[in-house]
């Protein structure tokens, strides 16, 4: 089988979030399942969409043809600021766009009537995170331009935490957002079908004590794909933390003295005094680098210490070892490492658990153009 590859459990995707649109569903809270640090994989998409998820959001126009190219024709709304340099894209492809500046959305205004299309407009505010988002005090005259354009129509606002500046959002943020919908909506009419709260680290404020309000939508994609709430890295109740796995190839294996004997030819290295360690360890010496993924971000197997990696290769120590070059080792990653080995080009995507096909769906890795090699479709 081939190597390195991560492998999915799309069966684990679907219940995660199956689990967390139950319980937000009673609170009036939707799930926008984000799919971005998949590069919009389309089975896993759908199993966010078979899970409960109302639709999904995408930071980038090349995912987003990704998912439309499969097939999937659900909601996607593009949650980073569109490019004025794709602004066509993105009305073609997207139902709405979270959006900051209003010379974007008058280009998307523009494009949206030549292609006889509304385009959702959904405003971010800026509530803390210090990253995108218009200041509130500008959000109610920015919001009245939107409503005079033909072409968009202002769906929402949102807000963004814990992204950029890692602080988890207060209940008295999530009170303020709330305010802030009240606010345009005693200036424009009652136009917002949706009040965006925020990503995964608003989970432990939505499931709390304290009542909602306003907030009617969360944007998840960690929480959903590791199960993990992002700032403090905590499991999130009994949601499955293992849906992906990163598999790596060993390509060598040997017992080395510690540290290594050098022979150091600067007169000036040569006075520098090494201090040996007793005793050799086996490292073991596999097929992946930082080239491929977050080497910080993966979890080691019991047994094993990571030594160092490069650029192609990844060193770890263990003290008994029975594996041989050809062996397998599997990682657990983060979700910085999963972006990064998701968007890797030589690293393939094997889908377990997948009800539309007999075998996995494979992706043969990232390119400018991806291919898809769909197998044995039911």
């Amino acid at each position: 089988m081939r190597c390195p590859r991560i492998e999915v459990d799309l069966s684990k995707i679907r219940r995660n979030t199956k689990t967390v649109a139950r319980r937000l569903g009673p609170l009036g809270i939707g799930v926008t399942g984000v799919s971005k640090a998949v590069c919009g994989h389309p089975a896993i998409g759908q199993a966010m969409l078979d899970g409960g998820a109302l639709g999904l959001a995408e930071a980038r126009i090349s995912n987003v043809q990704r998912l439309r190219q499969a097939g999937i024709t659900c909601p996607v709304t593009l949650i980073r600021t569109p490019m004025l340099s794709q602004v066509d894209e993105v009305v073609h492809f997207c139902e709405a766009s979270y959006n900051t500046e209003i010379s974007v959305i008058a280009a998307l205004a523009s494009v949206a009537i030549s292609k006889d299309k509304i385009h959702g407009i959904i405003l971010m505010v800026e509530m803390g995170d210090q990253r995108d988002g218009i200041l509130p005090e500008n959000l109610a005259d920015i919001a009245q331009q939107v409503m005079k354009m033909t072409g968009v129509v202002l769906k929402g606002i949102g807000a963004n935490f814990a992204c950029l500046s890692g602080v988890a959002p207060s209940a008295s943020q999530m009170a303020t957002l709330a305010t802030l919908a009240n606010e345009i909506e005693g200036v424009c009419g009652p136009v917002l079908k949706t009040v965006s709260g925020g990503n995964s680290a608003n989970l432990p404020w939505a499931l709390g004590e304290q009542t909602t309000g306003r907030i009617n939508d969360l944007r998840l994609g960690e929480a959903i794909l590791l199960g993990v709430e992002p700032v403090s890295g905590d499991r999130i109740g009994k949601m499955h933390t293992d849906a992906f796995t990163l598999v790596a190839e060993v390509i060598e294996t040997e017992t080395k003295p510690t540290p290594f004997p050098i022979a150091l030819v600067d007169p000036t290295l040569a006075r520098l005094h090494i201090v040996p360690t007793s005793g050799a360890t086996t490292r073991l010496i596999l097929a992946i680098g930082h080239q491929d993924t977050d080497i910080s971000g993966l979890s080691l197997p019991v047994g094993c210490a990571l030594i160092g990696a490069t650029s192609d290769h990844l060193v770890i120590e263990v003290n008994r070892c029975t594996l041989k070059p050809g062996s397998e080792v599997r990682f657990q990653m983060n979700y910085k490492a999963l972006m990064h080995a998701m968007a890797a080009p030589d690293i393939e995507v094997k889908l377990l658990n997948d009800p539309l096909t007999k075998q996995p769906l494979q992706i043969q890795g990232r390119s400018e153009h991806l291919t898809l090699v769909w197998k044995n479709l039911a």
